[in-house]
């Protein structure tokens, strides 16, 4: 009897089951670039499950920080791994990240509005979350790229100086800085669990786009069991990656200055933050205004939200407009040049190099449309 009752209370959760996934209806053409929205999924719970465990033998204090995540690589058992895991995750869930999003633009899905509005409120919450989570270890770059990141609110007229303090808890960046960026560290994976729920809510109102980019409801098949099948393939390809990475070179994506204790006293010769943000330092930088810089930090991310008001074309899709393709091809060329850029001293003559690519980074956001226009003028023609 209390079997069949317990079932009677999971019946509803069996059925949302059923038609957002088993039997969620879906395009029978669509490619593996759409593998990388699941991929992101698995990176999210890959994260929050390792990261519980790195919390539990984490110390949040300016002076013991740095000596736990050695006891955890050396004393813990598989100590190494997790953190290993973790660490290289992040960047892997970035990659996923940017290939997500770059389908996205090249397929133009974005006129899904509200799914791509709630992506990249995701995009904006997780690049918060890994810089957050980059502090932790209180290594040198860990300690001057705070420093250097959270000076940049001082910009803001009037009251950048008393914000910038208040975020510190002090003067300076101290231990009230980094238990509070441990606190939020930890709360906001689940906030981005929350959005993603949100995602594919929207996501599931209207359907997945394809390659052809019809809207079709005649050439559907259900999600299982060709597409999970399809995921778990990409689930197993992408952990053997991570893993592989993760025993035979766990820190080629990482700073060989993260290995020296934070010392307020001493700089190093060059501060950058993790690869995945360099794309966006890179054009902060390019401006010699800090208020100016700042405004096109926040403006390299936050000028996706306009694709959807800025899409003119009668027929969805770059890859059928051969100009189309070309620009997004150059868009993706200026972000991997600024990703490189970001990585140079700031001297001529990568200043000089780093403004152009910067100004033809935002130009495509403008030549994209006009380009939009010309095509619709000549299919009227």
């Amino acid at each position: 009897m209390t079997s069949h009752t317990n079932l009677m209370k999971i019946h509803p959760i069996l059925k949302i089951i059923n038609k957002s996934l088993i039997k969620l209806p879906s395009p029978s053409n669509i490619s593996f670039w759409w593998n990388f929205g699941s991929l992101l999924g698995l990176m999210l719970m890959i994260q929050l499950i390792s990261g519980l465990f790195l919390s539990m033998h984490y110390t949040a204090h300016v002076n013991m920080s740095f000596d736990s995540i050695n006891h955890i690589y050396r004393n813990i058992n598989y100590g190494w791994l997790i953190r290993s895991i973790h660490m290289n995750g992040a960047s892997f869930f970035f990659i996923c990240m940017y290939i997500h999003i770059g389908r996205n633009i090249y397929y133009e899905s974005f006129m899904n509005k509200y799914t791509w509005f709630v992506g990249i409120i995701i995009f904006l919450i997780s690049m918060m979350t890994a810089f957050l989570g980059y502090v932790l270890p209180w290594g040198q770059m860990s300690f001057w790229g705070a420093t250097v990141i959270t000076n940049l609110l001082s910009a803001i007229p009037y009251s950048g100086t008393d914000m910038v303090q208040w975020i510190w808890g002090g003067f300076a960046i101290n231990n009230a800085t980094l238990n509070r960026f441990f606190s939020l560290h930890f709360l906001m994976p689940f906030v981005i669990s929350a959005l993603t729920l949100i995602h594919l809510i929207f996501l599931h109102e209207k359907g997945s786009n394809n390659p052809l980019c019809l809207n079709s409801n005649l050439d559907k098949i259900p999600f299982h069991p060709y597409y999970t099948f399809k995921d778990i393939l990409g689930f197993i390809v992408l952990f053997n990656m991570l893993l592989f990475i993760c025993i035979f070179n766990p820190f080629m994506l990482n700073d060989c200055d993260n290995f020296i204790m934070a010392n307020p006293m001493s700089t190093p010769v060059h501060i950058q933050p993790e690869w995945y943000f360099l794309f966006a330092y890179a054009i902060l930088r390019s401006i010699p205004n800090k208020l100016g810089g700042v405004i096109a930090l926040l403006m390299s991310i936050c000028i996706l939200f306009i694709l959807p008001f800025t899409f003119f074309k009668l027929l969805k899709g770059n890859q059928f407009f051969f100009f189309n393709k070309i620009l997004f091809w150059y868009f993706c060329v200026m972000f991997f040049l600024l990703t490189w850029i970001g990585t140079q001293p700031v001297e001529q003559p990568f200043i000089l190099v780093s403004q152009i690519i910067s100004i033809s980074y935002f130009l495509y956001f403008l030549i994209n449309p006009l380009t939009n226009l010309y095509w619709n003028n000549l299919i009227h023609h």
